[in-house]
């Protein structure tokens, strides 16, 4: 048990993607994003399709693959601190659902 903390997880990084609702809102801002580039006058659909693809990817490679550490204060004596959120998501074991829907989203896009 973490005492003085506000969370249960030593590092809440590890399930963020797995808590409720967060599949549906990466959805819902994706599709924010292309409605907001398909409301600028001038721009075509294919550019508006290829801007949502570029700025999705730009985004998610630097939440996913650049910034390391954790928001957080965690109890784990800096073991997250060298990790990016991608190595530190669902405590680092590949193929998990949250990594999949993230694998496949771009391709899909």
């Amino acid at each position: 048990m973490n005492v003085g903390v506000a969370h249960s997880e030593v590092n809440p990084n590890t399930r963020v993607m797995n808590s409720r609702g967060i599949w549906l809102t990466y959805l819902l801002l994706t599709i924010v994003l292309h409605i907001v580039l398909l409301s600028i006058p001038f721009f075509t659909v294919p550019l508006v399709w290829t801007l949502t693809n570029v700025i999705h990817n730009l985004v998610m490679y630097l939440f996913l693959h650049t910034v390391k550490g954790t928001p957080f204060e965690t109890p784990d004596q800096g073991k997250a601190r060298l990790l990016t959120h991608w190595e530190q998501m669902d405590y680092g074991v590949q193929f998990t659902s949250s990594r999949k829907f993230l694998t496949i989203s771009p391709i899909v896009l």
